[in-house]
């Protein structure tokens, strides 16, 4: 940042730290211990869209080192599309895997970064349930370096249940670098993995 950006009150944005997201098996402690919820096994990477053959081999190459993964069990790494055009690359775990989880998010997202695809990265989420069938995702947004909770209303229409919301933002804050910015905590309606 030079002299006139100190002047003029422009400020660079802050670099994203995909090592953040290893604090998500910590977090989960926190997350059980404090409101029951527990990992489902299911993550996902989101990003815009991207055509070309340079996306497809990169994407195939990603789907190799993830499948490849001998202790995997269930469905192998897969690549949906949603209801907005954006493309999710879907991980599935056992839910006592969490660890391994967050590696496949994480190298799905430094693949990306590293072969020039990190402007199209949104974000990345791991899947959470507690006993009595409510569902949570722990969001990392990629370009902010930050997570939010999104608890989605069970049965209910593109409904959020802010008031946990607003709880697990308490919960979490020791674990993980939560978004101070509550405009920014983008529901992720249908995501896979959630």
């Amino acid at each position: 940042m030079g002299l006139l950006d100190i002047l003029l009150g422009r400020s660079k944005p802050a670099a994203p730290d995909l090592d953040r997201l290893f604090a998500l098996p910590s977090a989960a402690v926190t997350l059980e211990a404090a409101a029951g919820f527990t990992p489902t096994g299911d993550g996902a990477v989101c990003f815009a869209t991207v055509e070309g053959a340079a996306f497809e081999q990169m994407h195939r190459e990603v789907q190799a080192l993830l499948d490849a993964d001998t202790e995997r069990t269930g469905p192998p790494v897969e690549l949906r599309r949603d209801g907005y055009g954006y493309s999710w690359l879907v991980s599935r775990r056992t839910p006592g895997r969490l660890p391994e989880l967050v590696n496949d998010l994480h190298a799905v997202n430094t693949s990306l970064e590293v072969n020039g695809f990190g402007p199209q990265l949104l974000c990345s989420l791991a899947g959470f349930t507690d006993g009595t069938g409510r569902r949570l995702a722990l969001v990392y947004l990629y370009k902010r370096g930050t997570f939010y909770p999104f608890a989605p209303l069970p049965g209910a229409a593109e409904r959020r249940d802010t008031a946990l919301e607003l709880q697990l933002r308490a919960v979490l804050g020791g674990d993980l670098r939560i978004e101070p910015d509550l405009g920014r905590w983008f529901p992720v309606w249908g995501a896979p993995g959630l």
